[in-house]
């Protein structure tokens, strides 16, 4: 895998190693059915490839809490083990199946802080093939506003590559 893209870079240069990195992902995945090794793999390629991310990881619906998150595969320091939808950004994500691109988690109305160094955030919701909700990503940083619309688009793109 290429080295981690430097944040301070261009939103071109972002944009460019996103595509490289959904090209590695995808060459990973090929021929890979199992949902849980898919989603190991996306959160440690991506977590590898920027280092504005300080979390990457996933929430994976609970089949027997149709209603709540339960901690999936991820990078990074200890992650909160449960979330109701509707919950913080991560169970609003799951709750509006909308994305949510979050600058100052802090003002974010019902954050949850399961680890206190995260400063901005950005949970996209991931669907399978018949479009039912199966997980979101989720990916903190540090950084206040360490995510955009570049983020945005690419981890949309990935996700429904990977899953959808």
């Amino acid at each position: 895998m290429a080295e981690a893209f430097n944040d301070l870079e261009l939103p071109a240069a972002k944009a460019e190693r996103y595509a490289a990195v959904a090209e590695e992902i995808a060459a990973v995945l090929d021929g890979e059915p199992n949902r849980v090794a898919r989603m190991a793999t996306v959160a440690s390629m991506l977590a590898n490839s920027f280092e504005h991310y300080f979390w990457t990881g996933f929430y994976v619906v609970d089949p027997q809490k149709p209603d709540e998150l339960v901690v999936g595969p991820y990078q990074g320091s200890l992650g909160c083990l449960r979330i109701a939808f509707g919950r913080g950004v991560c169970g609003t994500a799951a709750q509006t199946g909308r994305t949510q691109l979050v600058a100052d988690v802090h003002a974010f109305p019902g954050h949850i802080a399961c680890d206190s160094r995260s400063a901005s955030e950005i949970v996209v919701p991931v669907k399978d093939a018949e479009g039912a909700l199966i997980a979101v990503l989720d990916v903190d940083s540090e950084r206040p506003a360490a995510f955009d619309a570049v983020d945005q688009a690419w981890l949309e793109r990935i996700v429904g590559s990977a899953f959808g």
